[in-house]
């Protein structure tokens, strides 16, 4: 069991660099230097929304810092737009410009033809929804340690 386990969290470490790369190819290929892989995930993840910068970070897709950073940076080169909102003069609400919903919708045809491409690879809707419910017990496991084992309250 520890060594599958082991291998299911370098197989996700593995998988998301491969993502990355995927993504910064894409980058590559069409001249954008201005935006690296993981910018380019966040305008894919705000789409054609608006959220909150804190928004970004409680749905659990980036660390608070780097959220931060990456939205400071794709305002400052026009990917995003940001503005104060009106409600709460301390939250800041952005949303892709229209240099950043050309990201988006390029990234959203790149996963749209990766999609068609899975047949061939022999991988149907039933093996990624038991990956997802697998993956997704793990998120659960790891962000709560303490009820999920019993073994980590006697460290305490």
């Amino acid at each position: 069991m520890k060594a599958a386990y082991l291998e299911t969290i370098s197989l996700i470490e593995r998988l998301h660099r491969q993502c990355l790369e995927v993504v910064k190819t894409d980058l590559d290929q069409r001249g954008v230097r201005d935006l690296n892989n993981v910018q380019a995930l966040i305008l894919f993840n705000v789409g054609e929304e608006e959220y909150s910068v804190g928004e970004l970070t409680q749905r659990g897709y980036y660390l608070g810092s780097n959220v931060s950073y990456n939205v400071k940076k794709m305002v400052e080169h026009g990917y995003l737009i940001q503005e104060r909102s009106p409600h709460d003069r301390r939250s800041f609400h952005v949303r892709a410009s229209d240099k950043g919903v050309e990201i988006f919708r390029r990234l959203n045809k790149v996963f749209d033809e990766h999609t068609g491409l899975l047949d061939a690879a022999q991988i149907g809707k039933s093996e990624l929804d038991s990956a997802n419910t697998a993956l997704r017990r793990l998120l659960q496991f790891w962000s709560a340690p303490q009820r999920s084992n019993p073994q980590f309250n006697s460290a305490a």
